[in-house]
């Protein structure tokens, strides 16, 4: 029971995914907010009494921003940049959560700091040249900004990999599902900026479901 809506979560997310094969919009309707919401839920449970543990709170907020975001793609009209805003707040919620337990500055995190920052560099780049020969380049500057803060949230869940203050499995979730994250948001701006992606709806809503519950599972499995 103790991972019930972890579970719950995962099958929202199945029927999401089942949705859009099958494009029934009622159905994605319905289970992209449920599915976030099932994690929030799990995260709850964990609660001592009504307060929360400095972390949880941060990744509930990740959470709750993260379904502000979802609901606000999902709508009619042009909300993107509002569920860009969404989503920046919950990977700052999200930076803040995994800030407690930082390694050391060595050899191994500047190797991760440069892979990460020359990936989204180059990301950026192709990104950028869409915009500039579309009529969204005012989204320039939001989107640098929006891979500045998603890269930070990358390189802190990569630097559990070799802290001390992170269990071997929780690193190696919080590390998937923020590559997860990375690799997901990256499909859907290059879907929008660069060019269209085969399947697009479908693989970016796997990579952020799995990602979702990989950086749920991070913070909270333990065997």
């Amino acid at each position: 029971m103790k991972y019930l809506f972890v579970k719950i979560a995962l099958g929202l997310a199945a029927l999401h995914w089942g949705g859009i094969v099958i494009k029934w919009k009622w159905l994605q309707y319905l289970t992209k907010p449920a599915t976030i919401l099932a994690l929030i839920a799990f995260v709850w449970r964990f609660r001592p009494g009504f307060v929360l543990r400095g972390d949880l709170n941060w990744l509930v907020f990740a959470l709750l921003f993260s379904l502000v975001g979802d609901v606000l793609l999902m709508l009619p009209g042009n909300l993107f940049l509002p569920g860009l805003v969404s989503f920046l707040l919950a990977h700052i919620a999200y930076i803040f959560a995994l800030s407690n337990a930082l390694p050391p500055f060595n050899l191994p995190s500047l190797i991760v700091v440069l892979m990460v920052a020359m990936t989204s560099v180059q990301i950026y780049r192709r990104l950028a040249a869409g915009l500039e020969n579309s009529q969204e380049r005012s989204l320039k500057i939001p989107v640098m900004l929006y891979i500045t803060v998603l890269s930070i949230m990358v390189v802190l869940a990569l630097l559990t990999l070799v802290s001390n203050g992170w269990e071997n499995y929780r690193a190696l979730l919080l590390s998937a599902g923020a590559l997860l994250f990375f690799i997901s948001d990256t499909w859907l701006a290059w879907d929008r900026f660069v060019e269209p992606l085969k399947h697009h709806d479908l693989r970016v809503m796997i990579s952020y479901h799995l990602a979702q519950i990989c950086l749920s599972l991070g913070f909270l499995f333990a065997p």
